[in-house]
């Protein structure tokens, strides 16, 4: 799905990062989403390769990336250290300013570090967010109900981690058919890296960890930055 993309595994300070890399340009870094990995950007990537260079990147704890402790207050998944390993992966390909698109989680990554980063970012895209504060002291029925993840999977270990390992390709699927389209627009070689991914204990925890520094420390830097 990334024809023409070189495969690498890049060791940061903090984790071992898996980074897709391919054509040619100014570069420009893409980061996914929850539950994904790199291959979120599998249609978009090759086409933006005609003009970038493209890096697209598995977060710390998903697709085959490393899956370090979170620690006891979960910053070991938060957004500032997450953005650093990102830093850390376009610095080693010799990239000290580029561009940035991220969605979902990944855009949380990519805000966070346009904060604490701001040198190193040209331009960038952030898809599919609003601002922590606004979305979690606002939530609706219609929101709540339709975005139960971030309710369930912060919960004290190991409440979630074990009902979601009790079945993944379950909760993979229950997941993702929320829309209408339900999974029909998800590649099958794509879905079918979802649902391996997820069967690994320690994504499922590298996932709930991420979802606990949201709430816990995420917060808290974003309140500094007021």
């Amino acid at each position: 799905m990334f024809e023409g993309f070189v495969r690498t595994e890049i060791k940061t300070s903090g984790a071992r990062i898996v980074a897709l890399r391919g054509g040619k340009g100014p570069p420009l870094l893409l980061l996914h989403g929850n539950p994904f990995s790199h291959l979120s950007w599998h249609k978009i990537a090759p086409r933006l390769a005609s003009e970038f260079t493209v890096v697209a990147t598995d977060l710390r704890g998903y697709g085959d990336s490393e899956k370090p402790p979170g620690g006891a207050d979960h910053s070991g998944y938060s957004f500032r250290v997450m953005a650093q390993d990102q830093i850390e992966v376009m610095a080693a390909f010799g990239f000290e300013r580029f561009h940035a698109a991220g969605h979902d989680r990944g855009a949380r990554v990519l805000h966070r570090m346009c904060l604490d980063h701001p040198q190193k970012i040209e331009r960038v895209a952030i898809l599919d967010i609003i601002p922590q504060h606004h979305l979690l002291n606002n939530v609706t029925r219609q929101w709540g109900t339709f975005s139960w993840h971030w309710f369930f999977m912060i919960q004290p270990y190991d409440f979630p981690e074990r009902l979601m390992g009790a079945d993944p390709d379950y909760f993979i699927e229950k997941k993702l058919a929320k829309t209408e389209q339900g999974l029909s627009f998800f590649d099958p070689a794509a879905l079918a890296e979802y649902k391996r991914y997820f069967r690994d204990p320690a994504t499922i925890h590298a996932m709930c960890e991420d979802y606990r520094a949201t709430h816990g420390v995420d917060l808290d830097m974003d309140t500094e930055d007021f």
